[in-house]
C-alpha cells in the first residue's frame, strides 16, 4: 500500500521547473544602459569630469534632476554646445540644490521687464552665468531702475558690459557716482559721465579709477573740467595709453585735448607727434 501510494504522488521537480519562472532581468538592463548612456552624454557636457571613479558618480535619481535642468535650460534656447561654460562658470546650476523653478525667475525679467527676446536673454547670460542666481526683487529690478533712470538705454543687447551690469548690485553703481562727486563733479554731471561711459561702474576705484585721477592732475596737470567733457578718460588703459602717450607728448613739448590723446588709434597718434 505503501508503494502503490507513493507512485501517485506529484513528481515535485518537474512541477518546480513548470511553476517557478527564471527573474525577469530586462528592465534592469534598460535601467543600466540608460544610466550609462546618460552619464556618458553628461560627460561630454563637461558636467561630470571623465576622470571621476566610479564610485564617485552622482546616483540615478542626481542624473535625472541634472536632465530636467538641462531640458529646462534648452527650453529656452539653450544649446548643448553653451553647457560648458555655464557649469564652468556656475556649477551649482547643476547641482542638485538647484531647481529650475529657482532660476526661472530670471527668466521671466529678462522677458518681460527688459525686456529682451529669448536669444538676448540666452546671450547675456552665457556673458554672464551669475545672472541665473541674482535675486530679481533685491537685485536685479532696482539694477535696472536705477540704470534706466540715469539715461542708460539698450540693455537688453546682449553685450558683456550689459550682462555685467544688470548683475551689479545698484549700491556698488550708486558709489561710483558717489566717487565722482568726491572729486568735484555735481551730482547730474556724475550721473551723465557714467551714462556716457558706463565701463566706470565696472572698475576698482582703489585700483583703477582713482590713480588714473591722480595722474591726470599731478602728472598731467589737467583740471576737472577737463574729466567733466572726456569722461571717458577713465576708460583708457594708465599703463598702456595714458602714461605712454603724455610721456611722449611731454617730451616734444606738446599740449593737445584728452579727447585728441587717447582717442586717436597708435598709427594716427605716434604719425602725427613724431
Amino acid at each position: 500500500m505503501l508503494l502503490c501510494y507513493s507512485l501517485h504522488l506529484p513528481i515535485l521537480s518537474s512541477y518546480s521547473h513548470k511553476s517557478i519562472s527564471a527573474p525577469n532581468t530586462g528592465g534592469y538592463i534598460k535601467f543600466q544602459t540608460r544610466y550609462r548612456e546618460n552619464l556618458r552624454y553628461l560627460r561630454t557636457l563637461t558636467i561630470i569630469d571623465p576622470k571621476t571613479k566610479p564610485e564617485d558618480l552622482p546616483l540615478p535619481n542626481d542624473v535625472d534632476h541634472i536632465l530636467r535642468t538641462l531640458t529646462f535650460l534648452k527650453s529656452r534656447s539653450f544649446s548643448d554646445a553653451d553647457i560648458p561654460r555655464l557649469h564652468y562658470l556656475t556649477p551649482q546650476l547643476f547641482s542638485t540644490a538647484v531647481v529650475p523653478s529657482d532660476v526661472a525667475a530670471v527668466f521671466s525679467f529678462l522677458a518681460d521687464e527688459l525686456p529682451a527676446t529669448s536669444s538676448e536673454s540666452r546671450y547675456l547670460i552665457l556673458r554672464c552665468p551669475k545672472l541665473l542666481f541674482s535675486h530679481v526683487d533685491l537685485c536685479l529690478r532696482p539694477t535696472l531702475q536705477f540704470l534706466r533712470q540715469i539715461g542708460i538705454e539698450g540693455l537688453n543687447r546682449p553685450t558683456t558690459r550689459n550682462a555685467h551690469l544688470l548683475n551689479t548690485r545698484v549700491d556698488k553703481l550708486h558709489a561710483k557716482v558717489e566717487f565722482l562727486q568726491e572729486l568735484g563733479f555735481e551730482y547730474e554731471d556724475a550721473v551723465k559721465a557714467c551714462a556716457r561711459v558706463p565701463a566706470i561702474f565696472g572698475y576698482d576705484v582703489g585700483n583703477n579709477l582713482w590713480p588714473k585721477y591722480v595722474y591726470l592732475v599731478k602728472e598731467m596737470e589737467r583740471d576737472l573740467e577737463e574729466l567733466k567733457k572726456f569722461p571717458q578718460y577713465f576708460g583708457f588703459s594708465l599703463k598702456e595709453r595714458i602714461v605712454p602717450r603724455h610721456l611722449h607728448l611731454k617730451e616734444r613739448g606738446v599740449r593737445i585735448p584728452l579727447n585728441r590723446m587717447l582717442m586717436w588709434g597708435d598709427d594716427k597718434f605716434y604719425k602725427n607727434w613724431k
